[in-house]
């Protein structure tokens, strides 16, 4: 299986020719590293070529690497060839704040995809037909999941009787709940006996 995947990515890497790419393989799967400017032209290029026949988008989403390297973000598009038998993963690395190319226009599952993704991480999608919020609501405030987005959120959803309605009221906790115990929990609270 090893030796077939390093053909697929030599193979890969000497027909796509708009730019360099890295690849490794990792648990017996392909793993190419593209820049975002080359994404809907390395999709297009895996999806056409009679050899490879990627024509099935399985998954895009993302991935926040918040404390363990830059860029921060990665988008990551897992395809499957039924020609070749499996899958590839394509990563693409994104800076906060960067935008990468849709790729609904190759693979039209993509729109909900990135969809989810932009809702999830704020990642941003140009030439998107339809970006918008697709799981939390419209006036949900960040994205829940960023490791930087607090666990509690920002606004508390309740039903109120006396209004008959929905109502959005923000976050209110306690002090003693804001203050976190950092020990590990198999190194064991410090305890004080005392003598009566």
């Amino acid at each position: 299986m090893q030796q077939n995947l390093q053909e697929q990515a030599n193979y890969i890497n000497e027909n796509f020719t708009k730019s360099t790419l890295n690849f490794s393989v990792q648990n017996d799967n392909l793993i190419f590293y593209v820049e975002k400017l080359f994404i809907t032209d390395f999709l297009t290029f895996l999806r056409d070529d009679q050899n490879l026949s990627f024509k099935t988008l399985l998954d895009v989403f993302g991935a926040d690497m918040l404390g363990l390297r830059e860029p921060r973000f990665e988008v990551i598009y897992n395809l499957l060839s039924y020609k070749l038998n499996n899958r590839i993963t394509i990563k693409v690395a994104l800076n906060d704040g960067e935008e990468v190319d849709s790729v609904s226009s190759v693979f039209s599952s993509a729109g909900w995809f990135e969809r989810e993704v932009f809702d999830m991480y704020g990642i941003k999608f140009s030439n998107h037909p339809d970006l918008r919020r697709i799981l939390t609501d419209y006036d949900f405030e960040g994205y829940p999941m960023r490791k930087d987005f607090p666990l509690t959120g920002y606004k508390e959803v309740r039903y109120d009787e006396s209004q008959q309605k929905v109502i959005y009221e923000d976050v209110k906790l306690m002090q003693e709940f804001r203050n976190f115990d950092f020990e590990m929990p198999w190194a064991g609270a410090k305890k004080v006996i005392q003598n009566n």
